[in-house]
C-alpha cells in the first residue's frame, strides 16, 4: 500500500463535506472502519447521526443498507428468512438488510432486546445463521448503530453483551453557531450528500485494516492498556468494568490512530486519547455512584490518572 495515511485522510475529508465541524468524530468513525470494528453513535435526534453513516458508506464505495429499528421489528427482519419456493419445491433464503458492507442500525434502542440481539452473531462472527445454515457476510463489514439517549420515550437499553461488541461510542453533539449557519447555507438548494462520490474502493479498506494490524505496539504499551482496563474493574464506583474485549478494542484503535498520524508505532497518548471512546460504554456504574452523579467517563478519567504512563517520570502522568 502506497499511502494509507493519505487514503484515510481523503475518506475523512470527503465525509466532512457533509458533517461540518465534527472532525474528531469523523476521525473516530474512520478509526472504527479501518480497525474492523463497529460504531455506536449516541445523541439527540437531528445531530447528523444517520448522515454520518451514509457519508461513510458513499465515501468508501461500500454497499449500504439501513434498518429502521421499531418496537415491532422481528429478528428475521434483520437477518433474513427462508421462504418456500413452490416452483422449485424447496426453501430459498431471502437475505435481510444486515447483508451489506456497511449497515446502519437506525435508532437501535427503539427495538426490543430480542431483536437487538439479532445483530450479535453478525457483529462478532461476520456471519448470520438462518434455519441452521450459516452464511458469511460481505467484507469489509461494519455496523453503525444510532441511538437516542435512554431517557427518551420509547427506548430500550441495549444489552451489555451487545454494547461490548461496539468498538467505539461517540457523541456528535450540537454544532456551534458558525457551523450551523454553514449547514443552512449548504442545504439551501439541495443536500450536499447528493454530490458525494467514493474516494476509495471497498477492497482498499481490507488493505487498510491489514496496515493497522501491522503497527508496532511496545510490550509496555500493551501492559498499559491492560492496566487501564483492569483499573476500571477495581474502581469503587463500578459494578461492571471493561472486558478483555475492551482491552483489545483500545489496542486496535490505538494502532489505527498511529497509522492516521503517519507513525508505525503506538504512543501512550494514543491510548489515553481513545480510552474514553473505547471503554466508556463497557462500564456499568453502581447505583450508589450514579446517585453521586458519577458516570463512566469519570471512571475512565480517574483510572487514567491512577495508572502510571510507560516512560513517564516518577510522579507524573
Amino acid at each position: 500500500m502506497n499511502d494509507p495515511q493519505g487514503e484515510i485522510r481523503r475518506i475523512a475529508q470527503n465525509i466532512e463535506r457533509v458533517i461540518l465541524g465534527k472532525s474528531r468524530e469523523v476521525q473516530l468513525a474512520t478509526i472504527a472502519l479501518v480497525s474492523n470494528g463497529h460504531l455506536l453513535i449516541e445523541d439527540v435526534p437531528g445531530t447528523g447521526k444517520t448522515m454520518l453513516a451514509r457519508a461513510l458508506a458513499i465515501s468508501t464505495g461500500c454497499t449500504f443498507n439501513r434498518v429502521q429499528f421499531t418496537p415491532d421489528l422481528l429478528p428475521s427482519d434483520v437477518t433474513g428468512v427462508s421462504i418456500y419456493n413452490q416452483k422449485r419445491g424447496d426453501f430459498e433464503w431471502r437475505p435481510g438488510p444486515v447483508v451489506a458492507q456497511i449497515v446502519l442500525a437506525d435508532e437501535i434502542n427503539r427495538a426490543t432486546p430480542k431483536t437487538q440481539s439479532a445483530l450479535l452473531e453478525a457483529m462478532e462472527e461476520r456471519q448470520v445463521t438462518v434455519d441452521g445454515v450459516t452464511r458469511p457476510l460481505p467484507q469489509p463489514f461494519m455496523v453503525m448503530a444510532t441511538q437516542n439517549p435512554v431517557e427518551y420515550e420509547g427506548t430500550f437499553p441495549l444489552p451489555e453483551a451487545q454494547l461490548d461488541r461496539f468498538l467505539l461510542r461517540v457523541r456528535l453533539g450540537y454544532p456551534d453557531q458558525a457551523d450551523e449557519v454553514a449547514v443552512l447555507e449548504g442545504q439551501q438548494e439541495r443536500h450536499p450528500i447528493g454530490d458525494l462520490q467514493p474516494v476509495i474502493a471497498p477492497e482498499r479498506i481490507l488493505d487498510l485494516q491489514a496496515a493497522v494490524r501491522s503497527i508496532w505496539v511496545d510490550p509496555l504499551i500493551k501492559q498499559y492498556i491492560v492496566e487501564i482496563a483492569s483499573g476500571t474493574r477495581s474502581h469503587p464506583a463500578v459494578f461492571l468494568g471493561a472486558s478483555p474485549r475492551g482491552s483489545l478494542a483500545l489496542f486496535r484503535c490505538a494502532q489505527a490512530q498511529a497509522l492516521i498520524a503517519g507513525r508505525d508505532y503506538v504512543t501512550p497518548d494514543d491510548v489515553k486519547e481513545l480510552a474514553p471512546f473505547a471503554l466508556g460504554h463497557r462500564i456499568i456504574v453502581s447505583p450508589t455512584a450514579q446517585a453521586r452523579e458519577t458516570d463512566a467517563s469519570t471512571v475512565v478519567q480517574e483510572t487514567l490518572q491512577r495508572v502510571p504512563v510507560p516512560g513517564a517520570r516518577a510522579g507524573t502522568r
